[in-house]
């Protein structure tokens, strides 16, 4: 199986644990990931701003790359997973974006309408691999950890565009963390924002949501919580400590129940 693979900016400095390892158990698992040329930022964030067109063009070009390979897409980072989907939805679905993207791309010989399966890697895993496989594909069982996910802001919402699981109860990464030999954990606060981009102006705020959505977790029998938000993560481990709780990139976890953490 082949993919396209967007890894994002992120993924190329400050996470680049969760790309390798992501990178190492797609390889173990018989998935491909061919990195797009000459990818561009996605923007980090989505416009809310309707009109707003240039910033989703560098999407637009990593989805034509994407159909003109003839693969599916794939990403790993949860904030360039929302921009790329909520971008191609906009490609397939607003005459109004797509018109205005396709005259300003027309120059780069670019004409895209919505062609690609955008998929996050977890989908990857679930729905392509499937978590027969990657259970059967475990060397090193993670038995006895009790991991929780964090699902955060971007990863499931908005639902009917994300479309991979429910956003108030989704179970895609507890299903994994099964897989893996460990115990799912499901508490109440895997779902909220750990206070984004508000650690830049007023650490107070992630601070305070991180220690209630980590002490959420704790209290629920938590030893260890995974994210696929490089964002999320950092605020997690900035604040962790004293609540007794691990933060991982899920792609870690799932490297060292594969058994090729330690071959990196």
């Amino acid at each position: 199986m082949v993919y396209s693979y967007f890894p994002g900016c992120t993924l190329k400095n400050k996470a680049k644990d969760l790309d390798a390892y992501g990178r190492a158990a797609a390889k173990a698992l018989g998935a491909e990931l061919e990195e797009i040329p000459e990818w561009q930022c996605c923007g980090g964030v989505y416009p809310l701003s309707h009109d707003e067109i240039a910033i989703k063009l560098s999407s637009v070009r990593a989805l034509a790359s994407a159909r003109d390979a003839g693969h599916d897409l794939v990403t790993i980072c949860s904030a360039c997973h929302n921009v790329i989907k909520r971008v191609n939805d906009d490609m397939a679905n607003d005459e109004y974006v797509s018109t205005r993207a396709n005259n300003y791309l027309k120059a780069d010989g670019i004409e895209y309408h919505g062609e690609t399966r955008v998929i996050h890697f977890l989908e990857l895993l679930r729905d392509d691999i499937g978590y027969d496989k990657v259970k059967a594909a475990v060397k090193n069982p993670l038995k006895g950890q009790k991991i929780g996910a964090y699902y955060g802001c971007l990863l499931l919402r908005p639902s009917q565009v994300m479309a991979m699981d429910n956003a108030e109860n989704p179970t895609i990464i507890e299903d994994l963390i099964k897989a893996v030999g460990a115990t799912p954990v499901v508490y109440a606060q895997r779902n909220e924002c750990c206070g984004a981009y508000l650690t830049m102006e007023d650490s107070s705020v992630p601070e305070k949501r991180v220690k209630s959505i980590l002490e959420n977790a704790k209290a629920n029998g938590a030893d260890t919580v995974v994210t696929a938000c490089p964002l999320c993560y950092y605020n997690l481990k900035k604040h962790s400590e004293g609540t007794g709780v691990t933060v991982r990139y899920f792609t870690e976890v799932l490297a060292e129940a594969l058994g090729v953490k330690e071959e990196m």
